[in-house]
């Protein structure tokens, strides 16, 4: 299902913003682009989404930026001596060999790996993932009512589906009470051009025939199982719970069945109807695929 949200937000020096947008697809599968290094964050996120959607693929996108000029800042001490110690040995080392160098300056030493680190980082990240995730439930709440919405329409779309499927499901009915008179028109002529030796077809072996051509012909049962499986996909989009396979399931069934009867029509009129019924079955079963 198609939906899309996003949300900034900020806690110390790091602002934050994320995005999320869904497309259709048969089950859930889940696409997470977050920053690296906060420990449990794609735990948590992963959790959350698998608890609140079983449908679609979903893109989530979280960005993070630091103001890197208010970043507290320390000098490790232990460091800082091993620096000294190092410098004063090289400096004695080369006057030793009659060398001079430079004495560095406080921004040389400061500037040697391991001697200015910044302070606290693991508690920042901890408290960062807790700011992370109570953000996240609010962005959840506005991805899941932009699906709703879009869910409401397709619910309408879907309803109005339904209803011409009803329609052409009687629109078959009577068609194929009005072709037994043409059947039976057919068939006699068709026999006596076969025993063109007869001068009248008997009406016994007619109505035998006609019988026969009734059972292979009869689309009570096509009908019947349209008009239940209609009932059965009103019921599941009346439902809350998630029903997009179920009902890609259904059309399935409802195709088979528009199939079965076009296949029994043996006239022009139900073909049509049966035709006409294909494709909105067809029609419905592109919006099912962007229902969860």
């Amino acid at each position: 299902m198609t939906a899309f949200a996003s949300r900034t937000g900020a806690h110390g020096v790091t602002q934050w913003s994320w995005d999320i947008r869904s497309v259709n697809a048969r089950g859930l599968d889940l696409r997470l682009r977050l920053p690296d290094g906060i420990e449990g964050l794609e735990q948590s996120v992963r959790a959350s989404l698998t608890k609140r959607f079983s449908r679609g693929n979903i893109t989530l996108n979280l960005r993070l930026t630091r103001d890197e000029t208010d970043k507290k800042l320390d000098v490790d001490l232990a460091a800082l001596d091993r620096a000294l110690e190092a410098i004063g040995r090289i400096e004695a080392r080369a006057a030793a060999m009659g060398l001079q160098v430079n004495t560095p300056t406080s921004a040389d030493i400061l500037n040697i790996k391991g001697v200015f680190v910044p302070t606290n980082l693991s508690e920042d990240d901890e408290d960062l993932l807790k700011h992370l995730t109570d953000d996240f439930g609010p962005l959840l709440d506005d991805f899941a009512a932009m699906r709703a919405t879009e869910g409401r329409a397709l619910h309408a779309v879907v309803t109005d589906h339904l209803n011409k499927i009803e329609e052409l499901i009687e629109k078959a009915k009577i068609t194929a009470e009005e072709r037994k008179a043409d059947v039976r028109t057919a068939l006699t002529s068709a026999m006596k051009r076969v025993l063109d030796d007869i001068a009248e077809v008997d009406d016994q072996r007619l109505a035998q025939e006609l019988a026969v051509l009734a059972v292979k012909q009869d689309v009570t049962e096509e009908l019947d199982r349209l008009r239940a499986h209609v009932a059965a996909a009103r019921e599941l989009i009346s439902d809350p719970a998630p029903a997009g396979r179920k009902l890609d399931f259904l059309a399935q069934e409802f195709n088979r069945e528009a199939n079965t009867l076009c296949s029994k029509s043996q006239a022009v009129g139900l073909t049509a109807v049966g035709l006409e019924l294909k494709a909105v079955i067809e029609q419905m079963r592109e919006q099912i695929q962007n229902v969860e």
